[in-house]
């Protein structure tokens, strides 16, 4: 069993890591977390799934979520592939956000296999998963993983970059035919972690498909998705020039919100017809180093600053402007390496991936934005990559 361990509330220093922006400013101390029982009670069946991304062998490490928001280990499952690693990966091996997705509606979990250019589909019903499927990804170094209605598209990020496409049936995944789309780049297999696309995300309503290029081209790539589940036969292209584009997600008015990691702040984007993006406003900062991950949870977006050991949560308003929380936008301390995040289904606790220490961190979100540190697992392993919950 991993150990549930508690952290200094003091900064840590920080990470040599992904780094790509200023550097780390330490975050303010958070308060204590509230007084539970020792052992925590059995949640309502609730978990929080982790990858190992072992080259040796990929795994699923599936962690128990209790009443207080804290984590055990239940179980571990081979995905019948092999673990990557980019190449000048630190703490991210991957470096990318969304290499393992869970479908709510039908309970299953999706996980690429980056040494194995493969992509494992594991049945989360009941109280065990089972691994079902396993299927070429169309390309080489898969990175991330987008799901929308019966629709799958997996990123590839060696070589040119491509994107494959699937059709859910029943709980198997059949490709489809002629879905596959190339970026255009010219990548390395492994690729460098600053030039492999950071993630692929539907838009809310699944009519298009977003790519992150990184540093590759530093741009925003939008795909149109017929009612086939065929993407246009090339992106509407956006250059986000130098910003090195990485993850995102999507504001409550719908605006693209995107992780920049260079100058580690958050850009808000308005998407406009054929998929074209304006930009709402100037990239905000929150001063910290390796701003990559982000999620939202409790109307805020909470992004994962590798590089200072930190998370930061921002507000974004109707009109798409973001604004940091509090004086600095930090509301939490982590373990080193913080990297992908994923909030509980009932909005009260968010998990912090720690790529570096090889550890899963715990937070009560608060209102207003802030943290509650509740602890640690540790000891779930190196290299870990990819979250999600049920």
């Amino acid at each position: 069993m991993r150990a549930t361990v508690r952290r200094s509330l003091v900064a840590a220093a920080a990470a040599a890591t992904v780094a790509v922006g200023p550097a780390a400013v330490a975050g303010a101390a958070q308060p204590g977390p509230p007084q539970f029982g020792s052992q925590g009670v059995q949640g309502q069946g609730h978990a929080v799934f982790v990858q190992s991304d072992s080259p040796s062998g990929n795994q699923i490490i599936v962690l128990d979520q209790h009443h207080d928001g804290r984590l055990s280990e239940r179980q571990t499952v081979a995905t019948g592939g092999l673990g990557g690693l980019a190449s000048g990966a630190a703490v991210d091996e991957l470096a990318s956000q969304d290499s393992l997705v869970y479908d709510a509606s039908r309970q299953l979990l999706f996980a690429v296999n980056a040494g194995s250019n493969t992509l494992s589909v594991l049945s989360a019903q009941g109280r065990q998963l089972r691994l079902l499927q396993v299927v070429s990804s169309g390309g080489t170094f898969p990175d991330s993983v987008a799901v929308s209605g019966n629709l799958v598209y997996v990123l590839n990020g060696g070589g040119s970059g491509t994107l494959t496409g699937y059709r859910i049936v029943g709980d198997q995944l059949a490709p489809i035919p002629g879905s596959s789309r190339s970026l255009g780049l010219a990548n390395t297999t492994p690729p460098n972690y600053l030039a492999s696309p950071g993630e692929i995300g539907f838009t809310p309503n699944g009519s298009e498909l977003i790519v992150t290029t990184k540093a590759s081209t530093s741009s925003l790539d939008v795909f149109g998705v017929s009612p086939a589940g065929l993407l246009s036969t090339a992106p509407t292209v956006t250059a986000d020039p130098g910003n090195v584009p990485f993850s995102f997600t999507f504001s409550a008015s719908g605006q693209l919100v995107v992780a920049e990691a260079a100058p580690s702040a958050l850009h808000t984007f308005a998407l406009g017809t054929g998929g074209s993006l304006t930009s709402v406003s100037a990239s905000v900062t929150d001063g910290q180093a390796a701003l990559c991950w982000i999620t939202t949870a409790g109307g805020y977006d909470y992004v994962a600053n590798a590089g200072s050991n930190s998370v930061s949560a921002y507000s974004v308003a109707p009109n798409g402007t973001p604004s940091l929380v509090g004086t600095t936008g930090v509301v939490g301390t982590t373990d080193a390496g913080p990297i992908d995040m994923a909030a509980s289904a009932d909005g009260s606790t968010l998990y912090v991936e720690a790529g570096g220490a090889g550890a899963v961190d715990e937070f009560h979100l608060n209102a207003g934005g802030s943290l509650t540190d509740l602890g640690s697992v540790a000891g779930v392993g190196a290299g870990i990559e990819g979250i999600a919950t049920d």
